[in-house]
């Protein structure tokens, strides 16, 4: 099989596939940095959007096991300022399932794009959990609490605050020292976009009217949250999912608890995780969007195979993953 031929031709970004522990394709297309023509090499960092909410539900499963936490926890208890109209006894479990019925800073429901937050609330303000707060806080429940599924992003960063409550620590401090570390994710944080590190990539909008690109560093938040913005490498992500499916990040019991369906919806979600069923065998993946961010990285258990596409530009790595994984699953 060559895979190289399923790719299309304008591609941006990186792609690697894992079997076995063994990469059997890896290769890197396109620019990091435009204007320099700085070229995208595997182990280029790239930005990852809502990807990152599978790092934060591992790191709360984590304190599950350890005691620290417990599913049926409410966020009255657990949170330390005034919730407002928000029902006070959401549980962890909720939002983990995005079944919670928290206000969302970002409904993917009814707004397209999320550089449109930033209109009236500078991007370069978010640089933590608590600084998106005034986005949502204000707002009334979107539904009864576990009353249905929907994907919801502020319950995401409302766990990181949870787990940064528990732990005494940022959320990112603690994923860096419980999860990406004992993983060998060392390429792997979260970074402010002022202050990237070496071998990141500049993320790109195309602009129709002009037929230029320019980088999205006026819209997404200026550092991630635990709603998504994790930057990493392919090889990063086959490193998480060796250690998260041989039960290393948590154990066998947890892990499988994560990948089963808790939505209550043909939508299959677990904790922090999707689920796709292919020939009726359902595989997890996590995935991510942002303007001028494409990711999505997928497992099978029984070929343990990885496969991980991320774009910089923006490009449809659905499509070419279906394409991939119809031939690799």
């Amino acid at each position: 099989m060559n895979i190289e031929t399923l790719i299309n031709a304008d591609f941006r970004g990186c792609i690697q596939a894992v079997r076995h522990g063994e990469t059997i394709f890896e290769k890197a297309y396109g620019f990091a940095d435009l204007a320099n023509r700085v070229p995208n090499e595997p182990d280029t960092k790239f930005a990852t959007a809502s990807a990152g909410k599978v790092f934060v539900a591992a790191g709360i499963l984590q304190l599950i096991e350890r005691g620290r936490l417990n599913f049926s926890g409410r966020i009255g208890d657990l949170l330390d300022f005034d919730l407002r109209a928000i029902d006070r006894n959401i549980t962890v479990e909720e939002l983990l399932t995005h079944t919670s019925g928290i206000p969302d800073y970002f409904d993917e429901s009814i707004m397209e794009e999320y550089e449109d937050l930033w209109r009236d609330y500078p991007n370069y303000k978010i640089r933590s959990n608590r600084d998106l707060l005034p986005l949502f806080l204000d707002k009334p429940m979107m539904y009864p609490r576990g009353s249905r599924f929907q994907y919801n992003n502020t319950g995401f960063v409302v766990l990181a605050m949870i787990l940064e409550s528990v732990t005494g620590a940022a959320f990112d401090e603690y994923l860096r020292d419980s999860l990406f570390i004992p993983c060998g994710m060392t390429s792997t944080g979260y970074y402010e976009l002022d202050r990237l590190p070496a071998k990141c990539a500049s993320n790109y909008i195309y602009d129709a009217e002009t037929q230029t690109y320019r980088t999205n560093i006026f819209s997404v938040d200026a550092k991630g949250t635990g709603a998504g913005g994790a930057f990493t490498t392919v090889g990063d992500i086959g490193r998480f999912w060796e250690h998260l499916m041989s039960g290393k990040v948590i154990s066998p019991d947890m892990t499988a608890k994560m990948i089963e369906n808790h939505s209550g919806d043909a939508r299959c979600y677990g904790y922090g995780i999707w689920l796709r069923e292919q020939n009726g065998i359902y595989f997890p993946y996590f995935q991510g969007s942002d303007p001028g961010v494409s990711f999505i990285s997928s497992y099978k258990k029984e070929t343990e195979t990885v496969v991980t596409l991320v774009s910089n530009y923006g490009d449809d790595v659905w499509q070419l993953h279906r394409k991939l994984t119809a031939e690799l699953y």
